[in-house]
């Protein structure tokens, strides 16, 4: 129990990465620090001081320059693939009772696709806030996507299964309206 436990919270925190990548390790960071969460031996340096300063200090510039607005488009590029590195390498952190090559392959295909999946849904969001507002909206994608970036992890360090749960249910509700909307095509009366 104790195994899927951890696996659910490291596939929570890495869904945060997608929302923002240095948000959930600063969390894990705090927690670890704090003595609230046991992290595998080759991350314990994750609840370091010289960690946690780093992590703030990136948490922050990250949060910022969100709100420049030609620079967050260009921050999605570089964020995806990051988003889905720091999703698996946050899973692996908060697994601890499984052999390396399973850990690895669990944070790698499960905490980097949940980064992956919700990184998407963030650049589609921004993409459409600037073609539909001209980049007017667009504080309130990254607001939304920091504050939602915080929830998710904490959400996912205290109650993992919620989580685990409210994942579900958004996931197939994005994939029933993706259903949803999409056409048939028409054939000629005849």
């Amino acid at each position: 129990m104790e195994t899927l436990l951890s696996i659910l919270v490291g596939i929570g925190l890495s869904a945060a990465c997608g929302f923002r990548v240095f948000i959930p390790p600063l969390i894990i960071s705090i927690a670890a620090a704090s003595g609230h969460l046991n992290l595998a031996g080759e991350f314990a340096w994750l609840s370091s001081t010289p960690a946690l300063i780093a992590l703030s200090i990136a948490a922050g510039f990250e949060i910022a320059a969100y709100y420049v607005p030609w620079l967050d488009n260009l921050l999605d590029t570089i964020s995806t693939p990051s988003a889905v590195v720091a999703g698996a390498i946050v899973s692996a952190s908060i697994i601890t009772d499984l052999s390396p090559f399973l850990k690895w392959t669990l944070a790698i295909i499960a905490g980097g696709g949940a980064a992956a999946a919700v990184q998407s849904v963030t650049v589609i969001a921004r993409g459409a806030s600037t073609t539909f507002t001209g980049g007017l909206t667009n504080w309130l994608v990254a607001t939304v996507e920091w504050l939602a970036s915080i929830a998710t992890a904490v959400l996912a360090l205290l109650l993992p299964p919620i989580l685990g749960i409210l994942l579900l249910v958004v996931v197939g509700s994005g994939f029933f309206w993706l259903a949803l909307s999409i056409k048939k095509p028409k054939t000629a009366a005849g």
